[in-house]
């Protein structure tokens, strides 16, 4: 049996883009993963993740860049971050299905089956879809999730760059690192390296009103 597993990374991060991978094995295939230390990426280093991807990126897959830009931008317009992730998943999905033959894709339960459905196009609609909670411990959802961290780790960096300056992980320690992007690049600058609709971005304009006052 051929199965599609999709996973996502960087939406819980305040910066940085949101990734979405989509990765196909066979029976074959998912035993050499689990031999590779193939797992859920919240479960090994940052480093283990790029050198695992090394091995997912062997396999068919598709991978979707949403940049902070573009995440701004769907978020406007889609309301919701299930909303962008059934988008995400729908494409990622699709672009492998263009090219290969799937019996089952499976994914997270991030929300209702129709929501995730009602973004598929013909190809997708025809395929078994399963949608689990943990469905990281599926070898195909675990290679997903591991290439879509290195992605997402890859892409940090990259922003980081950009925008000259270390971007943190997560959304816990990151106010530091917005307000000074903010006091040098204004909200131009937050929207491009953050999902400006997380909390932190109101804050740091309320405290920038009260010093104003």
């Amino acid at each position: 049996m051929k199965k599609i597993g999709i996973d996502e990374a960087g939406k819980g991060d305040y910066f940085g883009y949101l990734v979405i991978a989509a990765v196909l094995v066979d029976e074959k295939e998912e035993a050499k993963l689990k031999e590779a230390g193939i797992k859920d990426s919240k479960m090994v280093s940052d480093v283990q993740v790029h050198k695992l991807a090394r091995i997912t990126k062997k396999m068919p897959n598709s991978v979707i860049l949403i940049s902070p830009e573009k995440y701004n931008v769907l978020h406007a317009k889609f309301k919701s971050l299930n909303n962008i992730l059934a988008w995400g998943h729908a494409r990622a999905l699709e672009n492998l299905l263009e090219k290969y033959k799937a019996d089952v894709a499976i994914s997270d339960k991030f929300a209702e089956e129709k929501l995730l459905k009602s973004y598929l196009m013909e190809k997708g609609k025809k395929i078994k879809l399963i949608q689990k909670v943990n469905a990281e411990s599926e070898m195909s959802v675990a290679a997903a999730s591991i290439l879509a961290r290195s992605e997402f780790l890859r892409t940090l960096r990259m922003l980081g760059r950009e925008i000259g300056q270390v971007l943190p992980k997560g959304s816990a320690h990151v106010k530091d690192a917005a307000k000074e992007i903010f006091a040098k690049h204004g909200e131009d600058g937050l929207k491009y390296v953050a999902k400006i609709h997380f909390k932190i971005t109101k804050q740091i304009k309320d405290e920038v009103k009260e010093k104003k006052t």
